[in-house]
Order: structure tokens, then C-alpha cells, then sequence
């Protein structure tokens, strides 16, 4: 299915394309259709709260927008608008000609969207999720809303959706950027944009895998009623012993948190990186101190992982404790501190011109600097006493993370020449600004002197009234002001002037050495930094003096043409002088155009990433149907709204097979189709270079698949200690004994043993051994799944003392952290058998001898696979 790109008009070509910057456009502009969605959500409730007490809504209604509106700001909106950038104009600056995994780029976005589409369906299941987009325990299960649970299983599979996309595009952002870079580009030399998305993405590799540990858990609550974040109180307010988990508040904060707090800078960082690129070009100057400038944003990307426990100052942690956090709190302020003075010393240094990106990019650090300095309040423990839950938490994190989207906006103005190829009306430019400036702290500046004001709920006191109606007029004018700015743009579009491809003076980066918009394959040749200065080498030249290395595995999955030798690169130093004689060197006096070699490339399409999305957003909507074991069947009103009359109602149970065939298929039609990838001979690969871009890749999820397990383990251990480690052994029944885990134990590194026969007889091209070495892998595999299988159902079927009933899901905390536990480690071996199994037919028919690299690929995950179980048994079987 990979072939021929349709013209940007056709809407085929944006459902089938691959190619990154497509796949940039698509993120921004779904991205700027769920900022209208969630700020529509926010208008409402600024309405409501023009005068204190119910008006337009009921109580549950103002949580579920209230809820609404976070969840879509912070994770559908900001976080992919930052992405949208990167898709777009990473691979340009580092000199590559796409990502390393195309398809799978394409497959993050379409996760993306499904999962926001899945998120707006549970608006019609009766109730989204309204127990506030932090989901606190136990606000966040279904025994606190029993009428309204469906749409809210609905929106937690929709995260959990998300947090998929984002751990794809994470594996496949830091393997370019470590694989694809162009010749003697040094990391420590790509724009500080691209620099500041690989901190970005590192963070979000393990900070992600720790929400996704919490969704899994928390969808388990949902689907299978397990107890992990389910407790009672007494009247008195105290956790009622033996009713769930009495660690379950806890332990939702330590593991939302530890997500958390990254976020702010996962958030924050393409932005800051935005901010350099916008002062650079606007004051004529590199960015002042620019090694202590990359070295602050390493320490709070490091830093960001040790302050989470800052929000949960009034929690019962030890004192101890929160003196520990309060300090690393306000110690991440320092980095910042620094990168702060940077860019105003930056603008001293330099000539500033006021074009729109500027004044966006100046609004984005005056908006944060005041977020910042409120934020110091939050971290002193005292102060967070008094000011934890009231509106001065609301107005802090909004000038923190809407500066980050300030900063954005600017990036939108600065990279809309390069993208459309027209040039935006300036005038509307500033008015956008001047509206958005003066709206946003009319909305959000009165509530730090509202700040008593609590959060979440529509009553007040009567005397803060005007300051709220203040905050109104606010939102509307800052509302209004996105009028101006979707005008501008799609007005500009159309019957803008023409940008040229430097519409901008002093630009520094490589995207403004090609035409705007940059052709499909970027660059009119390989870019090379190997004279000090970008030059640009013939593909051929370089071909003929690197011959071999064509004819490569496409990286994402199926059989590779020859590889094409095109990349695109970026110099941090380079004058735009140098970038148009070097633009007009390499294509003979001509500047390369936006469609130059548009058909001559044939691997920039594939429908399978829609397809298998597609397949995810039915299975989830399907699994939704489940509460509690229990299956349901879709929802009367919402069959007539789709198909406008009254309709039987049909079983979610349908919905979970279609997806998940649909899926399947669509999985093995992207391994089975020919699709080339990029892998230039010339691309500068430090620390990497001797690693293959595909275990690279398998090398990144593997670490995101660790800090996975690591918070399952974690949270069991957490867990255990707050119920007592020994009366723990009280919830386990007798007949829970060790031999089935030390078998399974056996089995599993026996299974090892065996692929590591099986790359050797792959080595040597002996196809009876490879076929012999993976039936062996493949069956221990299976023999572990029947024994797990055996295990549970004897569990399950007791009829023994306090266990009459069985050893079940929910029969109490013990039961839950053992069987989601060790289930999610079965659904990792389940995965690997799949694998195998393809591995297998595959060999069947001659493929892999000579060739052991994807069985090696294959056995790395096996590996920890197994690695994990040693953990597991000693845990779950003999502790």
C-alpha cells in the first residue's frame, strides 16, 4: 500500500501520507481544533461563574467541564501543538530526510486522534469524567459516580490511548535524532528547538510510562473491579480498614505525580526552545551563554523527576520528607533562572525587531517569569498549606503552562512563511497579540488576589464577585482574540503575499535554506557540516563511495527498496548569507521547490497506521462496555443519535472483536508491505554509531517498558507496606504456593536459552536450527501461559475458610496487585509468543539466514521479559 503521494488538495493524501512534515500539519491543526474544544468548555464555565452559586450548571456538569477542559488542554492540546513543530521541522534541522520510523510517526498521530475522538464519545455515555483532570483517588473510580461510569471508563481508555501515541512517537523521535543527523552535526550543535524536543522527549520516554502504569491499573478498577485505588471511610473520615486499599489516595498522587511535574516541562520545553530560536533571529544574535544555556535545560530535565512529592504537602508525609522536596522545588528554579537572563541579556545584546513571533515570544517569558515567582509560594511547605486548592494554584499553573502555549503561538507566526509558503498580515498579527496579552491577565491576574477563592466548585465568597467577572471579560477577550488569529491565518493562506524561503533576517537554522514549504525529500542533496558550514553533497557521489549500504529492513516494519540517500540538516552558527550560496550551489543557481521530486518517491504513503488506530479506537470503545466483568450493551440514545432512530441496543462486546481484528490485520499488512525508510551512509550517529537504527528503536521502548514494570512493582511494594507487610500474608489464601511460579521460572529461561540458539543457527544460515531454537522458544512460552492459566483458575474456584467464594479480582488489594501484576507480564509474553510465532513462518520460508539482527531484535525483549519474572516470583510467590 505504500506508493505515490496524492497532491496536498486530495484528502487521500493526508489519510495515507508518512512523510513528517504532513504528518506536522495534521498535529497542529488538531491540535488548534481541541483548543477551541476545550476552551469553548472553559467560556462556559467562566459564565457560570459571574456570580457565585448554580446557573448554568448543576454540580456535575461543572465538574465534568471543569475536568473536560484540563484533560483536553493538557494532554490534546499543548503537548501536541508542540509536537506539531517538532514533526515539522526536527527532521529539517538536523539534516535528516524524515524520521527513522515514518509509518510509525503516522501511527502516533492517528493514536492521537482517535483517542481525543474517544475521549469526545464519552460525552454522549451519559457522563465523562468528573472527578477533575488530576484524577484523584478515589474520585477517579466508578463507586464514586455508580449512574455515570460508562463515559468515564471512556475517558480513561482514551488516555490510556494517548499515552500509546505518545510512547511511539517518543521511541521514534530519539532514534532519529541520535541515527538521522547530518555529517559532523554534533548534538551539542542542532538549534536549541531541536535540543530542547530531545529533552523533551526523553522525558516524556519515562515520565508517560509512569501515567501508563496508572491508567492500566486504573482501567483494571474500571473493567475488572480490582480494588487498587478503591477504599471506604468511616464517619469520622478515616480509611475503614479491610475495604480496599487503604494506600490508594497515596498512591495515585505518587504516580500521577511522578508523571506530573515532568509534564510542566514537557509542556514548557518546546516552548523555551521556540523562545531561543524566535530571539535569535529577532535581535540579530546567538543566544547569549549558549553552553549554560543547554546545560540549565539538562539539570531540569534531570531535577524534574526528584519534586513531585511538592504537591503532596498536605498529605500525611513526614516532615523530613517535605523539607527534602521543598528545597529540590525550589532548587529547579535556578536552572531556570539562568536560561531567564540568557534570553533578556540576549535581547540587551542585540537589535530587537517587534515582529509578531517576537512579541509572542517576549509575552511567553514575562507570563512565565510571573508563573514562576508564584510558584515559589507553592513550593514552601507552610505556604502550600494556605494556598494548596485555591485559586492562586489555578492562576500559577495557567502562566506557566499558557506561557508555554504563548510562546507557541509565536512559533506558529515565525514557522507560517516556511509551512505555507505566504506570509501573514503583520497588522493582525499584533492585534492577535495585543487581545491575547491583555485578555489573559485579565483572566487569570485577578485570581491570585481572589486566590481564597476553591477550587473546582461555582460558590464564593460575595466579595470576590468583581474579580471573577473581571476574569470573565478576560476570557472572552482572550477568546476573541483567536478569532483574529484564524482570520489571519486561513485568510493569509489564500491570498497572502508570497513569503520567499527567508522571509525572516539573521535566521540561523537549515529550514530556511530550502523553499517554503520545503520539498518532500527536504534537501536537494545530503547535507554535510564536514567543512565547518553547511554544504550539500550529490546522492550519488556518496552512494558510490558508501556502496552496501542500500537494500536495508525498512525500519518500521516490512521489506526496504533501496534506500534513498536524502537528508536535511541545520547549523546553529551559519550566517543566512552562507545558506543561500550554499541553497544555490547545490541546485545550480536554482532554489529548490516545494514540489521538486514529488513523483519520484514512492515510499511516503501507507494506510495501515489509520487502519490500526482505527482498530484501537473500536477495541477501546469496546472494552468500555465492561464494568466490572460485567458487559453492557451501547447505550440506547447515543445508537438513535448515530443512526437517527430507535435502534436495538447492540453489544460493546462486537465493537471489542471488530477492533480488534481490524487491528491484528492491519499489524501483519504493515509488516508484510515494502516500504523504505530512511538511512543515509553519511549521517552522524555519535554515541550511537554502532548500533542499528532498529535495536536503537527496540533499546528505547525496552527502557520506557522497564520504568513500566517498575511502577507495577513499585506500587505493589507501596502498597503491601501500607496495608502491613505482614498481615498482607492474611489476604493470601493457602493454596497460593510457590511451584507454579518456579516452574514458569524454569520455563521462561529455558525459552532464553533458546533464542540464543537461534540467533547462533541464524549466524551460521542453519535453518533447522533456527526453526528448531524458535519452536522451542515458542513452546516453553505457551507452557508458561497454560501453567499461569491453571494457577488462576484453581485461585479462582476456592471454596476454603475466608475464601469460600474464591481467590478473585476483587476480593481484596492482595488478589488485585497479583493478578494485574503478573497479567500484565503474561501480556508481554502473550506479545512475544506473537512475535515468534512471526518469526517462525517467516524462517519457514528461507528469510534470516546470514541475517540474526531481527531475531536479536526479537530476543531483546524476550530477555526482559524473562528478567522481569525473576523479580516477579520472588515477590508474588515467596516473600
Amino acid at each position: 500500500m505504500s506508493g505515490h503521494l496524492p497532491p496536498k488538495s486530495s484528502v487521500k493524501r493526508w489519510l495515507q501520507t508518512t512523510n513528517h512534515k504532513d504528518i506536522g500539519v495534521l498535529y497542529l491543526v488538531t491540535a488548534l481544533f481541541f483548543l477551541v474544544f476545550g476552551g469553548v468548555l472553559a467560556l462556559l464555565m467562566r459564565l457560570q461563574l459571574w456570580t457565585p452559586g448554580p446557573t448554568l450548571f448543576g454540580g456535575l456538569a461543572y465538574n465534568q467541564a471543569v475536568t473536560a477542559h484540563g484533560l483536553l488542554m493538557v494532554f490534546w492540546f499543548i503537548s501536541p501543538f508542540g509536537f506539531g513543530f517538532a514533526n515539522y521541522f526536527v527532521p529539517l534541522q538536523i539534516g535528516a530526510k524524515d524520521l527513522s520510523f515514518p509509518r510509525l510517526n503516522a501511527l502516533s498521530y492517528w493514536l492521537y486522534l482517535f483517542s481525543g475522538l474517544l475521549f469526545g464519545v464519552s460525552f454522549f455515555q451519559g457522563s465523562t469524567f468528573a472527578g477533575g483532570w488530576t484524577m484523584y483517588a478515589p474520585l477517579n473510580v466508578p463507586t464514586f459516580f455508580p449512574n455515570e461510569a460508562l463515559g468515564a471508563t471512556t475517558a480513561v481508555l482514551a488516555l490510556l490511548l494517548f499515552v500509546t501515541s505518545i510512547t511511539v512517537s517518543s521511541v521514534n523521535f530519539l532514534t532519529s535524532m541520535y541515527r538521522e543527523r547530518a555529517e559532523d552535526l554534533r548534538m551539542r550543535d542542532i538549534p536549541l528547538f531541536s535540543l530542547s524536543i530531545n529533552l523533551t522527549v526523553w522525558m516524556m520516554l519515562f515520565a508517560f510510562a509512569a501515567l501508563l502504569a496508572a491508567l492500566v491499573i486504573l482501567t483494571s478498577d474500571h473493567l475488572l473491579g480490582t480494588t487498587y485505588f478503591n477504599f471506604q471511610v468511616t464517619d469520622s473520615g478515616s480509611i475503614l480498614s479491610g475495604t480496599g486499599n487503604e494506600g490508594a489516595s497515596m498512591l495515585w498522587s505518587h504516580l500521577f505525580w511522578f508523571f506530573g511535574h515532568p509534564e510542566v516541562y514537557i509542556v514548557f520545553f518546546p516552548a523555551l526552545g521556540i523562545m531561543a530560536e524566535v530571539f535569535q533571529t529577532f535581535t540579530g544574535r546567538r543566544i547569549v551563554g549558549r553552553k549554560w544555556f543547554i546545560l540549565a535545560m539538562v539539570l531540569v530535565a534531570l531535577q524534574s523527576f526528584v519534586v513531585w512529592m511538592h504537591h503532596m504537602f498536605l498529605t500525611g508525609i513526614n516532615l523530613e520528607t517535605k523539607t527534602v522536596f521543598m528545597a529540590t522545588t525550589i532548587g529547579i528554579s535556578l536552572p531556570f533562572d539562568l536560561m531567564v537572563f540568557a534570553l533578556i541579556y540576549t535581547m540587551i545584546k542585540g537589535k530587537v525587531r517587534f515582529k509578531t513571533p517576537f512579541l509572542f515570544a517576549l509575552g511567553a517569558l514575562i507570563l512565565f517569569i510571573i508563573g514562576g515567582i508564584t510558584g515559589v509560594f507553592l513550593g514552601a511547605v507552610v505556604l502550600d498549606y494556605q494556598f494548596r486548592g485555591t485559586y492562586w494554584v489555578v492562576a500559577h499553573f495557567h502562566y506557566v503552562m499558557v506561557g508555554g502555549a504563548t510562546a507557541m503561538f509565536g512559533g506558529l507566526y515565525y514557522w507560517y512563511p516556511k509551512i505555507t509558503g505566504k506570509m501573514y498580515n503583520e497588522t493582525l498579527g499584533k492585534l492577535h497579540f495585543a487581545g491575547y496579552f491583555v485578555g489573559f491577565n485579565l483572566l487569570y491576574f485577578p485570581m491570585f488576589i481572589a486566590w481564597e477563592t476553591p477550587r473546582r466548585v461555582f460558590d464564593y465568597s460575595a466579595g470576590m464577585t468583581i474579580w471573577h467577572q473581571m476574569a470573565t471579560v478576560g476570557g472572552f477577550l482572550l477568546a476573541a482574540s483567536f478569532l483574529v488569529m484564524f482570520y489571519n491565518l486561513f485568510k493569509s493562506y489564500f491570498h497572502g503575499e508570497e513569503a520567499g524561503d527567508q522571509p525572516w533576517k539573521y535566521v540561523s537554522s537549515a529550514e530556511w535554506a530550502v523553499s517554503s514549504p520545503p520539498p518532500l525529500d527536504n534537501f536537494p542533496g545530503l547535507p554535510s557540516y564536514a567543512s565547518g558550514k553547511l554544504s550539500f553533497k550529490d546522492p550519488k557521489d556518496v552512494e558510490g563511495a558508501h556502496a552496501g549500504h542500500g537494500g536495508a529492513t525498512a525500519a518500521d516494519g516490512g521489506a526496504a527498496a533501496e534506500a534513498s540517500a536524502t537528508a536535511e540538516a541545520e547549523t546553529s552558527t551559519g550566517t543566512p548569507s552562507k545558506i543561500r550560496a550554499v541553497t544555490a550551489r547545490a541546485t545550480g543557481g536554482v532554489p529548490a521547490t516545494a514540489h521538486e521530486h514529488e513523483s519520484d518517491h514512492a515510499d511516503h504513503a501507507s494506510y495501515w497506521p489509520l487502519m490500526i488506530a482505527f482498530g484501537g479506537f473500536l477495541t477501546l470503545l469496546g472494552f468500555a462496555g465492561y464494568q466490572g466483568g460485567e458487559l453492557l450493551g451501547l447505550p440506547s440514545h447515543l445508537i438513535a443519535l448515530l443512526q437517527g432512530g430507535s435502534v436495538p441496543k447492540l453489544p460493546y462486546l462486537l465493537l471489542t472483536v471488530v477492533g480488534a481484528t481490524t487491528t491484528m490485520g492491519s499489524l501483519v499488512g504493515m509488516t508484510r508491505e515494502s516500504f523504505a525508510a530512511p538511512e543515509d551512509a553519511i549521517s552522524e550517529r555519535w554515541p550511537f554509531e554502532n548500533v542499528e537504527k532498529m535495536k536503537l528503536g527496540m533499546w528505547t521502548f525496552l527502557a520506557s517498558d522497564i520504568v513500566l514494570f517498575g511502577a507495577f512493582i513499585g506500587s505493589y511494594l507501596f502498597t503491601r507496606v501500607a496495608n502491613g507487610w505482614q498481615d498482607w500474608h492474611h489476604m493470601i489464601p493457602e493454596a497460593h504456593v510457590s511451584l507454579p511460579g518456579l516452574i514458569n521460572t524454569y520455563l521462561l529461561l529455558t525459552s532464553s536459552f533458546a533464542v540464543v540458539l537461534a540467533m547462533v543457527a541464524a549466524r551460521r544460515e542453519s535453518k533447522r536450527g533456527v526453526v528448531a531454537a524458535l519452536f522451542v522458544t515458542f513452546t516453553l512460552g505457551i507452557g508458561f501461559l497454560v501453567n499461569k492459566g491453571l494457577e488462576w483458575a484453581h485461585l479462582f474456584n476456592l471454596h476454603e475458610g475466608a475464601f469460600a467464594g474464591g481467590w478473585e479480582f476483587s476480593t481484596n488489594i492482595a488478589s488485585s496487585t497479583f493478578y494485574l501484576t503478573t497479567g500484565l507480564h503474561a501480556a508481554h509474553v502473550i506479545i512475544g509468543l506473537i512475535v515468534c510465532a512471526w518469526l517462525f513462518a517467516r524462517t519457514m520460508g528461507g528469510a534470516y539466514m546470514g541475517d540474526e539482527k531481527p531475531i536479536e531484535y526479537f530476543g531483546l525483549y524476550w530477555h526482559l521479559v524473562d528478567i522481569v519474572w525473576l523479580f516477579l516470583f520472588p515477590l508474588f510467590y515467596i516473600l
